[in-house]
C-alpha cells in the first residue's frame, strides 16, 4: 500500500525542515486534534488516535536534509512513514509525506481511507507551521 500526501511548499531552508522533522517531539504540532496520547521516548514516539490502538514510530534510516523515515515498531505491521524535502530556494522547501506499508488486501481496505486522512491532516497542519 502506498499514500503520497500532496507537495506543500515551507519557507524554511531543507536543512530546518530536516532538523524539524527528526526532533521527535516536533510531530506533536502535527499530530491530529484527536489525539489522545503522544510521548516521545529516545529514538521514538508513541501516539493514540480517538478509537485507534497505540502506534510507536521509530527513526529509522534518514537522508540528511532530503528524507525522514519513520517505521513502525512492531514487527505485526510493516509499513514506513516518509517526509521527503526539496529544495526550492535556501530558504523555501517542498515536502512531501508517503506512507508505504505491507498489507494484507483486507487489512488495506480496512486502513486505507484512515491512513490518508492522517497524511492529509499531518499535511495540513505542516502547511501551517
Amino acid at each position: 500500500m502506498h499514500i503520497e500526501g500532496k507537495k506543500i511548499t515551507i519557507d524554511r531552508s531543507e536543512k530546518g525542515i530536516y532538523e524539524f522533522f527528526t526532533t521527535l517531539n516536533n510531530f506533536e504540532l502535527l499530530m491530529p486534534s484527536n489525539t489522545e496520547k503522544f510521548e516521545v521516548d529516545g529514538n521514538s514516539f508513541l501516539f493514540a488516535l480517538k478509537g485507534m490502538p497505540e502506534i510507536r514510530l521509530v527513526l529509522g534510516d534518514c537522508s540528511e536534509y532530503s528524507k525522514v523515515v519513520l517505521r513502525a515498531a512492531s514487527s505485526k505491521l510493516s509499513f514506513t512513514l516518509e517526509a521527503n524535502i526539496f529544495s526550492l530556494s535556501e530558504q523555501v522547501s517542498e515536502v512531501q509525506i508517503e506512507f508505504k506499508g505491507d498489507f494484507n488486501p483486507m487489512m488495506a481496505m480496512m486502513v486505507k481511507k484512515p491512513l490518508t486522512t492522517f497524511i492529509e491532516t499531518l499535511t495540513e497542519n505542516m502547511s501551517k507551521l
